[in-house]
């Protein structure tokens, strides 16, 4: 039987005559941080007081007593780090696995972008993450697809107009429009992504931005159609033109793309208010290896930057924005989220607490519940694949193709000519997307050069943006083998040769995560990455990143779709 009204309000009504009377110290908190040493957001400075917490909340700082004491003597005391802008899918591993790997690291809440499985499952795989991050420790809070498919070009699971996710904006963890890729749509103002910006401010929700290197008045009309903020900084002159046009900047340092260092000079008394940290994307080994924002905090301290502020930006900035006003402070009335750490030169963390509850201490997590998914949703994200067994004769073609000629260290490619033919010699091998959500049979080919694949073939399910399946081999046998298998594992990474598959690393939900924990998935990527490199790949290429990003038809020069090579600076095919 539901609760009625009237016991809602009572049941409310004691918890904040608690918190009340806690605050006030008219009975005992639920816990209390005892001598600590916090950094207080709002003057700037470190702060010396017991922090208490009731309910989730804390009361007050000052002298209190608790039923639960931990001493803080010569720790400092942090606010939780916020994510601002991430892809939860880009872990490679189910939420869960996800908050597992964050949380030792002192984030408590992210927001996410669930572009990635969108672009497979429709509105299907928007309602998997809501569920499968329901009551984490870890706030996973919402940003809704713009851009599914990303491009006209893209041969997507699903078309997702500003009708299609209209509803969710209702949802209690909805808190906007997610990065509007299609810059240049907006500017031109075409219908459907202007439908979506008009949508979002009519449910007063914000709208985030992805406009690389835009200036002057295509700046101007991409901000004032109410774009707010922007990822895509990689240079200190973009960032400031969007700064003082009124955008919030995110500075990104992500597993594809770093710009903390370029953008270190925002992180000053003139304009790190308008700043907050994100990873965009982070794979398996660079969480477990590097860590989260934490990562970013002290990277950003040892290039110079004040450690309030760089504590200020991971946290208060982003809650503000995204207007979530009790978090991202040590301060009476905020979420009881806390990082306790040694100093900020070593920047160990200790501790991590959710809502006043101790749910790490010295890198271990304690267990709580998974999220419960109902079936349907469960059965639909294990089944993304309607793809025919391939042959060698669907990856001939004896007509001259274009060849994408890779640049070392960078995801943007250059026109290379034409080739009507492997020659492995010159390291000029066959590339192809094969469509996977409808069965239409429709692969693209071409001819790639930089990657060095010397023996077999290499394929993957991760393809940005529609995550159709790309390959690239030195044979067409190889390559038709490699895809037959990620379609067998439903999803995943193929590394073939010798007539079998060398390594993989199936990821079973929606071709883009996988069932399994995340210590498991970074050793199978990691040794298919040595096995790859070992057949030939580049040292310094990663085999599967640089594959996926091939696929995505906005980043100059040459890129592979379902329909073949595509300039897209011509805005055509070769």
């Amino acid at each position: 039987m539901s609760e009625s009204y009237a016991g809602k309000i009572n049941r409310k009504l004691l918890k904040k005559r608690r918190i009340i009377n806690a605050a006030a110290g008219r009975e005992p908190a639920d816990l209390v941080l005892k001598n600590a040493a916090y950094v207080n957001v709002f003057s700037n400075e470190i702060c010396h007081a017991d922090i208490a917490v009731a309910e989730g909340l804390i009361v007050g700082m000052g002298r209190y007593s608790g039923k639960v004491e931990h001493d803080c003597a010569g720790k400092i005391v942090l606010p939780g780090f916020l994510d601002a802008h991430i892809h939860l899918e880009s872990s490679l591993v189910s939420p869960t696995e996800f908050v597992k790997a964050v949380l030792p690291h002192g984030t408590t809440t992210v927001i996410t972008d669930p572009h990635e499985i969108a672009n497979v499952m429709g509105t299907d795989g928007i309602e998997y993450m809501l569920q499968a991050t329901e009551d984490l420790p870890v706030d996973v809070r919402f940003m809704l697809p713009s851009c599914v498919p990303a491009t006209p070009l893209d041969e997507s699971g699903a078309v997702l107009d500003y009708r299609a996710i209209d509803s969710f904006y209702d949802h209690p963890r909805v808190q906007g429009l997610a990065e509007m890729m299609n810059f240049v749509g907006i500017i031109a103002g075409d219908d459907q992504p202007v439908e979506k910006i008009v949508a979002a401010q009519a449910h007063h929700k914000k709208i985030d931005g992805h406009a690389p290197d835009l200036v002057d008045n295509d700046l101007n009309a991409y901000i004032a159609a109410g774009v707010y903020s922007d990822h895509e900084c990689h240079d200190l002159n973009d960032a400031i033109a969007k700064l003082e046009r009124g955008q919030f900047i995110m500075i990104r340092e992500g597993t594809a793309a770093r710009n903390l260092e370029a953008l270190t000079p925002l992180l000053c008394d003139k304009y790190a208010e308008r700043c907050m940290f994100c990873t965009d994307d982070k794979h398996p080994n660079d969480l477990l290896e590097k860590g989260h924002i934490d990562y970013i905090v002290k990277k950003a301290i040892s290039l110079g930057v004040d450690p309030i502020t760089a504590v200020k930006v991971a946290c208060h900035n982003a809650a503000r924005y995204f207007l979530l006003n009790n978090r991202g402070a040590i301060a009476p009335g905020y979420l009881g989220d806390f990082v306790v750490i040694d100093n900020f030169q070593d920047f160990h963390i200790e501790k991590v607490y959710k809502k006043g509850q101790l749910l790490v201490e010295n890198g271990v997590v304690k267990e709580f519940p998974v999220p419960q998914i109902e079936q349907y949703l469960t059965d639909r994200a294990h089944d993304t694949f309607h793809v025919g067994t391939l042959t060698a004769e669907d990856f001939t073609d004896h007509r001259p193709r274009g060849i994408i000629g890779m640049v070392d260290g960078e995801i943007t490619t250059v026109d290379a000519g034409y080739s009507d033919r492997i020659d492995v010699e010159y390291d000029i091998l066959k590339i192809a997307v094969v469509e996977r959500h409808k069965n239409t049979h429709h692969i693209g080919v071409g001819f790639i050069q930089g990657y060095g694949l010397k023996s077999g073939a290499v394929a993957t399910s991760i393809s940005h943006d529609s995550h159709n399946i790309i390959v690239v081999g030195t044979n067409e046998a190889d390559m038709a083998a490699a895809v037959n298998r990620v379609v067998a594992l439903n999803g995943g990474i193929v590394v073939w040769d010798g007539g079998k598959a060398a390594a993989e690393v199936p990821l079973a939900i929606a071709g883009i995560m996988s069932d399994e924990p995340l210590v498991t998935v970074n050793e199978k990527l990691e040794t298919a990455k040595e096995v790859a490199h070992s057949l030939g790949v580049g040292q310094g290429i990663d085999p599967f990143m640089t594959l996926s990003f091939m696929a995505l038809p906005v980043i100059p020069s040459l890129r592979i779709t379902t329909r073949g090579v595509f300039d897209v600076t011509s805005q055509s095919y070769v």
